[in-house]
């Protein structure tokens, strides 16, 4: 029953190629087409990250519950989301990325307007999308295989953008042309990708209530130690994830001075990832996901602190510590969604009733509230260093590019690998708590030790 077939995991990894048509898109180039093209201070684009996606993560809790909610007999409880919400979700990618110049009050507002709006599409994809890998199986090795897909689903679109997209950021050119163009695209292949998630990934776990209520979804989220703790845990990456990558792009122009690295960044990110891929389950089978985790933020930590230390004239170390930084990145973005669905488990054990909507949401939620002061810290390091676009930079600039890419990076790391270093939702817990789960579906049975083992 838990086995997957290789159409359900790359139908699955596809969805997420189309999450990030809209997600990365905005991650890696939205706030330099607020300072570089829409003409938006640094310091306000920080505010209007930090304000918005803020709002994004509240936005979850309401898609978290709209999914518990919901079900339907013939598509199940997420795949109608995933179906109806896409082609919204992209055009409004579309909209974030084509601000009109109606003065700075005006364009400040339709930014504000147009990407709380693609925040909340957005939730209402990826909740649901989010929210399927617990349904479709119980096994750990099959749900990394899902992380895996996932991962290289996202990494073959950020990959694409670095590639083909990040070049094109360089003065003189006709920037609104360019993400006017590429944003179109994504609406097409993205309702192609998500289509296709829609057709192949299906859900197969067993759930007793359908359709959960708000007392239900509290009662797994006050009892749900493992899941708090792994929400703390992302949130601190995250915050460090997302202020590397929304000045990577500068750190590698401005401060690297060759922006053509990007392409040569995401290419070898490709590659690591597409070898990661089919090495991760059995990893995770050998030495278990919590260890990974730790293991990756290693590297990570590293990483960071020679993007901060490495001197600009140090190129190809300075462009090592950022590889180094990515390959811990990956590796946790492919355990954690494992990771996620585990806790599911352990709270539908603690109360007996599944709420992968409301548990994805808190986690999602969390993840986006660390996106939110990451992008937002990164952007005010931007301010305070003095950043301007189309100027010579000084060295108070570069060296706040250097912070928020490589300092601030390493120590969140170092706090959310402090935080899971107490995780007890080992693999081989969690494996006694699924065949517990099994068997009340047939008889009540408990063993009491299993809950001691996790105080």
């Amino acid at each position: 029953m838990n086995k997957l077939n290789k159409v359900s995991i790359f139908g699955y990894g596809a969805g997420d190629a189309a999450n990030n048509l809209a997600f990365t898109t905005a991650t890696m180039f939205l706030l330099v087409y607020y300072t570089d093209v829409a003409g938006i201070s640094a310091a306000a684009a920080g505010t209007l990250l930090l304000t918005v996606r803020i709002f994004d993560a509240f936005s979850d809790v309401f898609a978290g519950r709209l999914v518990d909610r919901a079900f339907s007999r013939r598509f199940g409880k997420f795949r109608p989301f995933i179906m109806f919400g896409s082609v919204p979700l992209l055009l409004l990618s579309v909209a974030s990325f084509s601000i009109p110049q109606i003065g700075e009050t005006g364009m400040l507002l339709y930014a504000y307007v147009t990407y709380a709006a693609l925040g909340l599409a957005y939730s209402l994809v990826n909740i649901p999308y989010g929210s399927l890998a617990g349904a479709m199986t119980q096994d750990a090795g099959e749900r990394a295989k899902l992380g895996s897909a996932r991962m290289v689903g996202a990494l073959l679109v950020s990959s694409a953008l670095g590639i083909f997209v990040a070049p094109l950021i360089k003065p003189g050119a006709n920037l609104q042309a360019v993400f006017t163009t590429i944003t179109l695209v994504f609406v097409v292949i993205g309702a192609a990708l998500y289509f296709f998630t829609f057709l192949t990934a299906k859900e197969r776990v067993h759930r007793s209530v359908p359709k959960v209520s708000f007392s239900q979804s509290m009662a797994t989220l006050k009892t749900n130690r493992p899941l708090l703790m792994l929400c703390l845990s992302s949130f601190l990456f995250l915050t460090g994830y997302m202020a590397m990558s929304s000045v990577q792009l500068y750190y590698l122009r401005d401060v690297l001075g060759r922006l053509d690295l990007y392409a040569l960044l995401s290419i070898i990110q490709l590659v690591v990832t597409l070898a990661l891929a089919p090495l991760m389950p059995r990893l995770v089978r050998k030495f278990g996901k919590k260890a990974i985790y730790v293991a990756a933020g290693a590297f990570a930590i590293v990483g960071g602190a020679i993007v901060f230390f490495a001197p600009a004239a140090m190129l190809w170390f300075g462009f090592a510590g950022l590889l180094l930084s990515m390959l811990g990145v990956m590796a946790v973005n492919i355990v954690v969604w494992a990771l996620e669905a585990d806790t599911v488990e352990y709270g539908e054990w603690k109360t007996g009733v599944r709420t992968e909507g409301i548990t994805y949401a808190l986690f999602s939620f969390t993840r986006k509230t660390g996106q939110a002061v990451g992008g937002a810290l990164a952007a005010y390091a931007l301010a305070i260093g003095g950043y301007k676009s189309g100027t010579t930079h000084s060295a108070e600039s570069l060296q706040a590019i250097q912070f928020a890419a490589g300092a601030l990076p390493a120590i969140m790391t170092i706090l959310a690998v402090a935080v899971m270093s107490k995780y007890k939702l080992t693999d081989a817990l969690h494996e006694r708590i699924v065949s517990e789960i099994t068997a009340r579906h047939s008889a009540e049975v408990r063993h009491p030790e299993l809950e001691a083992s996790l105080k």
